[in-house]
């Protein structure tokens, strides 16, 4: 039980048909998901039994050690994801039961009427507060039940949210994922910092036209062009002078309100569209013609979500998580934890990895944000027993989605555990000069699977780290392209079609969804690929090297 494993890359002696064993768990997901349409929650079970499978027969991964990894990756999954998730909705059940939901629309209404401009504001500036707050499920989870409340139709409204999520990523969670990075390979977290910041606001440039072109044709798209540009300048303007002259800790969150208050301004006192965007079947809600609401009304209606707000930038501080965490339980993962052992050239040296159960059932963001749901109830209006059967109520509605989590993160957990994601990475790896577009792109895979930017650079850091410098390219350029890239993977990561699915009611409908998003998720990722090349070979004096804060 406590003897070392060492893993293999190449376990069938061929590189290719080794590759093509390690990409089979992915390619059984993405073939359920968008050609057979199977429910997300089935279609993760039977990818996990694929890579179950695969490890033992042809990974031979001890049987001991799997099941601790898929223990991990369960405690993982609930703890840290699909509790965010249930947490986010129950606030936003709150706020219907409570009747405060319509003032908040309204609110919103007021400030722009046109659902294109409405959705800048919530998918777009909103959801980066939420993700550079806490990130997890919680920022596709909590505007996407805003804009369902807002008359926006489910599909259309899964695709805005997913794909708006994707601009704030790199730097979430307080900027764990840039700390992931900085903690597999040593490097500077102010340089990754400032890469990430270089390479990201420019695609965050476009992100605004592509948000709306998805729902809108070129012609209505261009009609809301200084909405859509002055969202772009300002998001990507904050990120780019935050992550660059001060720290990686506060670029989403003030980006977010930044965005959201330059755009209130703009839509209220500088300009407005030429006409009211009206889609074919949509039942947006106007609000033009009814009495302005009072600040005090405004304050009430939005109260939830400034509390869910607090609460998630509160439990994420540094001083706070180690006060909180105080109370988590934490141990080794008997027969897995510094067992398994990372060999060359996936590492620089055999390295054992770690495998420890976190129950930090206190100190995770969905604790947070459930509290912010329970003070929010009695202060809005239902009692604390009314409040408990509509968390009843949104657990028991959101039972598949939880399981479709847990199947993922097992997965993930596995492939890390049996060598699989090294054996991908190494195979995009061996692509020479291209190598900064495919390893923008093993960032991509990374999140794809993973569903954390934090956790493909955990996974992929070092062998970019590694190839980098066998290839004589910038180990922080290569580290900060893993981070963006897998960016535009997020949208595509089956947790993410899962939450957007379960928040607008479309459960069993993730597979149509992922075919919707994933042609924008692979081409935003070679764009990131492009300009990553363009770092590597044309502007390389533009790559920070014992780069400090200002």
């Amino acid at each position: 039980m406590n003897e070392t494993w060492s893993q293999n890359y190449n376990p069938l002696g061929n590189v290719f048909l080794s590759t093509a064993a390690a990409a089979l768990p992915a390619i059984v997901l993405f073939y359920l998901l968008a050609v057979r349409r199977t429910a997300a929650w089935k279609a993760a079970i039977y990818a996990f039994l694929a890579a179950a499978v695969l490890a033992l027969a042809v990974f031979r991964m001890p049987v001991h050690m799997l099941a601790g990894a898929v223990a991990s990756g369960l405690t993982y999954g609930w703890w840290r994801i699909a509790w965010v998730v249930v947490a986010a909705v129950f606030v936003y059940e709150i706020t219907v039961e409570s009747g405060q939901f319509e003032n908040l629309k309204q609110s919103i209404g007021q400030i722009a009427d046109d659902p294109r401009l409405q959705a800048l504001l919530i998918a777009f500036a909103f959801g980066a507060l939420l993700e550079g707050a806490g990130g997890g499920g919680a920022p596709v989870a909590v505007t996407a039940a805003m804009m369902i409340g807002l008359g926006f139709p489910p599909f259309a409204t899964a695709l805005l949210c997913l794909l708006a999520n994707s601009a704030p990523v790199a730097f979430g969670g307080l900027g764990n994922p840039i700390r992931t990075l900085t903690a597999v390979t040593g490097l500077p977290a102010a340089d990754f910092s400032a890469m990430v910041g270089r390479i990201l606001p420019l695609t965050t440039l476009v992100l605004p036209f592509w948000l709306i072109r998805m729902i809108a044709d070129t012609a209505d798209t261009l009609a809301v062009w200084p909405g859509l540009l002055v969202c772009g300048l300002t998001f990507g303007g904050i990120q780019f002078f935050w992550s660059n002259f001060m720290d990686e800790s506060l670029v989403d969150i003030l980006g977010g309100i930044g965005t959201l208050l330059v755009l209130a301004f703009f839509f209220r006192k500088v300009w407005k569209p030429a006409r009211i965007w009206e889609a074919p079947n949509w039942k947006i809600t106007t609000y033009t013609h009814r009495p302005a609401l009072t600040f005090a009304q405004i304050l009430k209606a939005w109260s939830p979500f400034l509390l869910l707000a607090i609460f998630v930038v509160v439990w994420g501080l540094p001083a706070v998580a180690k006060f909180l965490d105080q109370f988590s339980w934490k141990g080794p993962v008997p027969g897995l934890d510094h067992l398994v052992l990372r060999q060359p050239p996936a590492v620089v040296k055999a390295y054992a990895e770690p495998a420890v159960f976190d129950v930090s059932w206190l100190s995770t963001v969905g604790t947070g944000t459930f509290f912010s749901g329970l003070l929010t109830g009695p202060l809005l209006g239902p009692s604390i027993g009314r409040t408990m059967k509509v968390f009843i109520r949104t657990f028991s509605r959101l039972r598949f989605s939880i399981a479709a989590i847990l199947a993922m993160l097992s997965l993930g957990y596995l492939t890390r555990y049996c060598g699989m994601d090294a054996t991908l990475g190494l195979a995009l790896s061996n692509t020479g000069v291209l190598f900064p577009l495919f390893g923008t792109l093993i960032g991509w895979i990374g999140v794809a699977l993973s569903g954390t930017d934090a956790g493909s650079n955990a996974l992929f850091g070092s062998l970019q780290m590694i190839t980098a410098n066998k290839l004589g390219l910038s180990p922080i350029l290569m580290g900060a392209a893993n981070s963006a890239g897998g960016v535009m993977g997020k949208m595509i990561a089956a947790q993410s079609l899962v939450i957007a699915c379960a928040v607008t009611g479309q459960e069993g409908k993730e597979g149509l969804l992922f075919r919707a998003v994933a042609k924008h998720s692979l081409a935003l990722a070679f764009l990131v690929g492009l300009l990553v090349l363009m770092y590597a070979y044309v502007f390389p004096g533009a790559i920070p090297s014992g780069h400090h804060f200002w």
